[in-house]
């Protein structure tokens, strides 16, 4: 299958930063991709490159003669009081009606429609956005951070669009969770160069760790067996009888080879502040009625949160979560009722409005200062801002010159310098690279304070929450499930939304409900070969799954780097074909949907 996209020893810098260093990459028309690194590694500028937005100073990037290529934009592309389908037949040169119908299916009908889009917030904007990409019907896309201001349930139905789309696409994004769910295969951008691996987000960190260990053993048994060769030619190489068995040791040194591993780059090692254990309750709601002049956002507020907590604060975009979050902290009075605080506790606050107002002309290392708890001194404050790889000259950055992942990284130092027992985060993976929200859930499993947070990665909740409140119409509530029966609660929603807008359809059509003899016939028949033809594919992805579990140990014992090579090649060979069989599998489970449904 020729590629759609074929990235050639592409080359690119930004003064003295080299962003792409001769890289190449090969995307057919059927890859899922999730394309991962660090912030400012070049993933974006890759993008643009691809788009033929962004010119290279060395190699090329090839685009099959029938590709059509679609892209999510980052930037606002609305006029000043345009409506929704105005938009859309201005971006598309499209019919209303067209418009329409494929806004519909990321829910955008009725009122709506003829709403202005600077109204609608950012997750609705971004609906707006992928209908306006797929009026212009490309063959492949190209998704720059579609989980921006994208509410769980907007996300859910963003997966959905994508696990149906027959076209491939390549998606770059910080959010694990979103990525596992829709890409079957991951580009890694890091130092300049791109790989790809056939798997998902979870299975490429995985391997890429298991095989640097790999590669570190072999490198210590080959040391080892350098000294040791050594220790015999220092020995024996002056003796007259044993002066050819040190030459032929020699030899053997000298055809000793090490694997070139890479060194990691560098990531955020995040310390939480200690602060004291406190018991009790942290904060109490009574009668809280929240909102604004003009408007209740919630009310009949009664809930406690308890110290020690992590209480994630859930629903969909809209439905008040950062009022109720204003509420707490005092920044928004309430309109009734009231906020307890227990004794003694310190908030530390992290929020967009936080970060985004940092004192412009501060460098870094003034802005950390002047945060600091007096009883933590220079060195520290370097330290803390070193873990958060604001090293060497990055100190004496000012403020303005930072990108947004940069301030998000300052503001979150500033607050574990403050040894607040009460932590408030308003979306705190925003901006942060895989890696650093990684760094940041393990900080926050060590700290002993009280964590209230949003957040729509939903790697991060689950990895943090051990409570959920949810804000939902009008009203903010305990609810007695876990994170997970919450998504699955959402999921649920999602599917009886859409099969009541199919009963809609099919009212308003006049259809009957139930099929043709005949037709129910061919259909239960190919419902039962297709469900054959996936226990099949279930059975043999399940042993070829043992068979890459297995040559993942041999590979993590074998010292021999040319045997080791060869255990790679077929380790690669085994993933690729359970690829394959997983891209069969779904395809015949997709059919076995569509026939319960039917």
């Amino acid at each position: 299958m020729p590629p759609v996209i074929n990235i050639q020893n592409a080359t690119k810098r930004f003064g003295h930063k080299v962003l792409l260093d001769g890289a190449s990459a090969a995307i057919t028309d059927d890859h899922k991709v999730g394309l991962v690194g660090r912030n400012g590694a070049g993933k974006s500028t890759l993008c643009r490159a691809i788009l033929g937005d962004e010119e290279l100073e060395k190699g090329e990037v090839v685009l099959h003669p029938k590709t059509r290529l679609g892209y999510l934009r980052q930037h606002d592309p609305f006029l000043e009081g345009e409506t929704v389908v105005g938009f859309l037949m201005r971006d598309s040169d499209q019919p209303d009606w067209k418009c329409g119908e494929v806004a519909a299916r990321f829910e955008i009908k009725g009122a709506m429609l003829d709403a202005p889009v600077h109204n609608l917030s950012g997750g609705w904007q971004t609906r707006v956005k992928l209908t306006a990409l797929l009026l212009h019907d490309p063959t492949f896309l190209i998704l720059d951070e579609p989980t921006n201001f994208l509410d769980i349930r907007t996300q859910m139905l963003l997966e959905r669009f994508l696990k149906s789309y027959k076209g491939g696409y390549l998606i770059v994004s910080h959010d694990r969770g979103f990525l596992k769910q829709t890409c079957n295969e991951t580009l890694e951008l890091s130092r300049g160069k791109l790989t790809l691996y056939p798997g998902s987000i979870e299975d490429y960190i995985e391997y890429r760790d298991e095989r640097k260990l790999h590669d570190e053993r072999v490198n210590a048994a080959t040391k080892a067996k350098a000294k040791q060769l050594q220790r015999f030619i220092d020995k024996n190489r002056a003796g007259a009888n044993t002066a050819a068995q040190a030459k032929n040791k020699q030899k053997q040194l000298n055809r000793l080879e090490y694997i070139e591993i890479e060194e990691d780059e560098a990531s955020a090692y995040i310390r939480v502040p200690q602060v004291d254990v406190k018991k009790g309750t942290a904060v109490r709601c009574e009668g809280l009625t929240i909102g604004y002049p003009d408007r209740d956002v919630a009310d009949g507020i009664t809930l406690d949160i308890e110290h020690g907590a992590r209480a994630a604060v859930v629903g969909d975009n809209g439905q008040g979560k950062t009022t109720f979050l204003r509420t707490l902290v005092g920044s928004l009075a309430p309109k009734s009722g009231e906020v307890k605080w227990g004794h003694n506790t310190d908030i530390g606050i992290y929020a967009q409005h936080v970060y985004s107002t940092l004192p412009a002309n501060d460098t870094v290392e003034d802005y950390l200062l002047g945060v600091r708890d007096p009883s933590i001194n220079h060195q520290q404050v370097l330290a803390v801002a070193g873990s958060f790889l604001f090293r060497g000259d990055d100190v004496q950055k000012k403020v303005k010159v930072l990108s947004g992942g940069e301030r998000a990284r300052l503001c979150l130092a500033g607050l574990l310098l403050g040894k607040y027992n009460i932590l408030i985060l308003d979306e705190p993976g925003n901006h942060l690279d895989v890696e650093t929200v990684d760094s940041l859930c393990e900080a926050l499993d060590d700290y002993n304070g009280t964590v209230i947070f949003t957040s729509h990665d939903r790697y991060f909740v689950r990895r943090i929450a051990t409570q959920i409140i949810e804000v939902s119409g009008g009203k903010v509530t305990h609810i007695p499930s876990d994170y997970e029966h919450y998504l699955y609660r959402l999921s649920q929603e999602i599917e009886q939304e859409d099969g009541n807008q199919v009963a809609a359809t099919i009212s308003g059509e006049g259809r009957d409900a139930d099929l043709a003899k005949e037709e129910r016939k061919q259909r239960n028949k190919e419902a039962r070969a297709a469900r054959k033809e996936v226990n099949k594919l279930e059975t043999k992805i399940a042993k070829l799954d043992d068979e890459r579990k297995a040559l993942n140990r041999k590979l993590m014992e074998i010292t021999d780097p040319v045997e080791a090579q060869k255990i790679h090649e077929k380790f690669t060979a085994v993933a690729d074909e359970i690829a394959e069989l997983e891209g069969k599998w779904l395809k015949y489970q997709e059919q076995l949907e569509d026939f319960e449904e039917g």
